[in-house]
């Protein structure tokens, strides 16, 4: 059907192109997040920014997947602006690309930054090429990258997802 004979397609291919330049922007060097970064001096602070919603499109399919991050770090001598984790978790999800992918770049990213002493990104998030194709069963994939001191159990309750997390 032509855009001539449905009115309501007349304008689709423009705003495909707009939602695919917004949905890959960080693929654009110039995507660059401008984040702050401030001395610390404390030694037990445990920095965690829980519940950042987030959307990618799998590498593999060009479907969308979509959940939530928790970011987490142990400042050594720096502390990261507030808003940077989700800058952060912004600029690697949109771009064609693999859950996984996406919390090691984050943890490789913030430990460039501040040089935390631990550190860890936990993604949680639905993925419609599974759910629409192949098995089409929804599920919930978790990723977690931990390093440094957060490895040692005794910080693993304060990592989890679910209620009162």
């Amino acid at each position: 059907m032509s855009a001539a004979r449905d009115p309501d397609l007349a304008e689709t291919p423009a705003r495909v192109a707009d939602f695919y330049r917004e949905a890959l922007s960080g693929l654009d060097p110039a995507h660059h997040p401008d984040l702050a970064t401030f001395p610390h001096a404390g030694q037990g602070d445990l920095v965690i920014v829980r519940d950042l919603a987030f959307h990618s499109l799998c590498v593999h399919h060009f479907v969308p997947f979509f959940g939530r991050a928790t970011i987490a770090y142990l400042p050594g001598e720096s502390l990261c602006g507030i808003s940077a984790p989700a800058r952060l978790l912004d600029r690697y999800a949109r771009r064609p690309q693999l859950q996984e992918r996406i919390a090691q770049q984050v943890a490789d990213h913030l430990e460039r930054l501040v040089r935390p002493r631990g550190l860890a990104v936990l993604i949680e998030a639905r993925h419609l090429c599974m759910e629409m194709r192949g098995i089409r069963r929804r599920g919930m994939v978790e990723t977690r990258v931990v390093r440094g001191d957060l490895t040692d159990a005794r910080w693993a309750a304060a990592l989890q997802f679910g209620p009162g997390a």
